[in-house]
């Protein structure tokens, strides 16, 4: 077949894509998210093994990617949700996760989004400040209710990562350090609407140095857990929030983040007791590898000293690049279809967006690409299509799942829908 020659005369042929995929992506109109619904769920079995494995508790963290389908089929494996906002309250309810299990998170809980989080019946609030704390009891007892609250720490432990997503140092605006912990414990006494159920870390994300960085936040939980035990709380919940890293410079490599490694230091790290139940809130790991932002060139474009691709795709469909520097794997996979390797050649990958940051990766060496070219940005299921805009008045890139390749009266019914 001549997949088999294509793989020969490229060695670094992803899993992602094969033939029949990018002549299936040759009618569709780009850009769009493609995710490959069996990476997905090889991933989220692989937590829910070693979640009973463990015994600890998993909230998917909603804000990494919001689309039914996904959540859909996370709820259905018997998770938790991690919620940062009412509308992701309602929208985590509305996909079938259990109001019991989802946590709402969150530094700037609007009195809105607090009342409805309540009347919803949600499992836990996590506060981020005393004042937040003073009004959700208010809330409760304004409606006759009882809620259970824990309340979100700063454990000051660096997580190595990029400083826009490091969330556990005494100078984040997120949870409370520990010159309000006295305070925060006679709150809580005095507040007779709400019942202590726990603390939560959260050190930030994409921590790749697992290890130690985990160890690190286990061991500061610990202290912390037995100061607030200390002064009459008992802690019952331990959440660890998330973070773990994915690779975005080798996804085929390794297209499932380190769960094992994880799991394992978490279980091992924790002071456990009967009756204490650990948490962790993995998004990213979970979906980012499953998608790729599929892209096609509009232009070549030579110019003093550099080699430009501007592609249909932007920063509005993606901003990760633009707003950190994020860096994502870049592949000409129409070049796959070409019976000889093509040359190579050093480009700028641009976008079409009227910003000088819209690059999506600059000096990147690939084959000799030409306009109408498909290309993939990979590593994208998380923090792609949730953050995307419509800057430039651009249409929002849609999602193509896997499962809807099969069968022609499918991909006619999806062509239709899309062109309407």
């Amino acid at each position: 077949m001549a997949g088999n020659g294509l793989h020969r005369c490229f060695p670094d042929l992803n899993n992602m894509f094969d033939v029949n995929r990018i002549e299936f992506f040759e009618q569709v109109e780009t850009p769009f998210y493609f995710y490959d619904m069996d990476l997905l769920r090889s991933t989220v079995e692989k937590v829910a093994a070693l979640s009973a494995e463990y015994g600890i508790t998993v909230h998917y963290a909603v804000k990494a990617n919001v689309e039914r389908r996904i959540l859909e089929y996370i709820s259905s494996m018997g998770f938790g949700a991690d919620c940062v906002s009412g509308n992701e309250v309602m929208h985590a309810c509305s996909c079938r996760f259990p109001a019991e299990k989802i946590v709402f998170a969150g530094v700037g809980k609007s009195d809105r989004e607090i009342a409805e989080a309540i009347k919803a019946g949600v499992g836990m609030f996590n506060c981020e400040s005393l004042q937040e704390i003073f009004v959700v009891n208010a809330m409760a007892g304004r409606f006759g209710k009882r809620v259970n609250v824990s309340i979100r720490v700063n454990p000051g432990v660096d997580a190595h990562t990029h400083r826009y997503i490091t969330t556990g140092t005494y100078e984040n605006k997120f949870g409370i350090s520990d010159h309000e912990f006295s305070a925060a414990v006679e709150m809580i006494k005095r507040c007779g609407n709400i019942d202590f159920a726990g603390l939560h870390f959260h050190i930030g994300s994409q921590i790749t140095d697992v290890e130690e960085v985990f160890a690190l936040e286990c061991a500061r939980a610990n202290e912390i857990v037995d100061w607030f035990e200390g002064q009459g709380l008992k802690v019952d919940n331990v959440n660890l929030g998330g973070g773990l890293g994915v690779d975005y410079e080798d996804p085929d490599g390794n297209p499932v983040a380190d769960f094992a490694t994880w799991f394992r230091v978490v279980s091992g790290g924790i002071h456990r007791r009967e009756g204490r139940k650990i948490h962790i809130e993995p998004g990213r790991s979970m979906v980012a590898q499953c998608a790729s932002l599929i892209s096609r060139v509009l232009f070549v474009k030579t110019g003093e000293t550099k080699n430009f691709l501007i592609l249909d795709a932007g920063m509005n469909d993606l901003i990760r690049p633009a707003l950190y520097g994020a860096f994502h794997k870049i592949e000409n996979i129409s070049a796959i279809l070409r019976p000889n390797l093509p040359q190579s050649q050093v480009y700028d990958v641009v976008g079409p967006v009227c910003e000088s940051s819209d690059v999506w990766g600059a000096g990147r060496l690939l084959p000799l690409s030409v306009r109408g070219d498909l290309m993939a940005i990979r590593s994208t299921g998380a923090y792609g299509q949730v953050m995307s805009s419509r800057y430039n008045l651009r249409d929002f890139a849609p999602a193509v799942y896997s499962d809807d390749m099969h069968g022609a009266h499918l991909r006619t019914e999806y062509f239709d829908n899309l062109n309407n």
